[in-house]
């Protein structure tokens, strides 16, 4: 499947904006979300191709949003690429089991997140 729809899910407005930045230019439309809560209606509801999940967000964790977006039917065959700057292995391991695809440690440099991309 071609990747052409990513939702960024982050609280932060320039983690979002750097990500957004970086895909745009690289020809990536973008949606994003402030929330986990949010992140999981947006998943549902606009079906993008690709989910580059924050972890550490108030309310719901990007853990949390994580697991319920892979093992909702509705949404599960959307792979989400943590990028958190959470980088202990214990956070890449768990973010892993809760079904994420991939794990990038903030800052994100844009070389490692188009070649994770392009090898989804």
């Amino acid at each position: 499947m071609a990747i052409k729809n990513v939702l960024i899910v982050d609280d932060s407005a320039t983690d979002t904006h750097l990500l957004s930045e970086m895909l745009k230019k690289n020809g990536y439309t973008v949606l994003t979300a402030t929330s986990g809560e949010d992140g999981i209606a947006r998943a549902k509801k606009d079906k993008p191709d690709l989910i580059l999940m924050d972890i550490v967000m108030p309310g719901m964790s990007g853990f949390e949003a994580t697991r319920a977006i892979t093992k909702n039917p509705d949404t599960a065959s959307i792979p989400v690429i943590v990028c958190s700057t959470k980088g202990q292995e214990t956070d890449k391991a768990w973010g892993l089991r809760q079904g994420a695809k991939d794990y990038i440690v903030k800052p994100v440099v844009e070389k490692v997140l188009m070649e994770k991309i392009r090898t989804l």
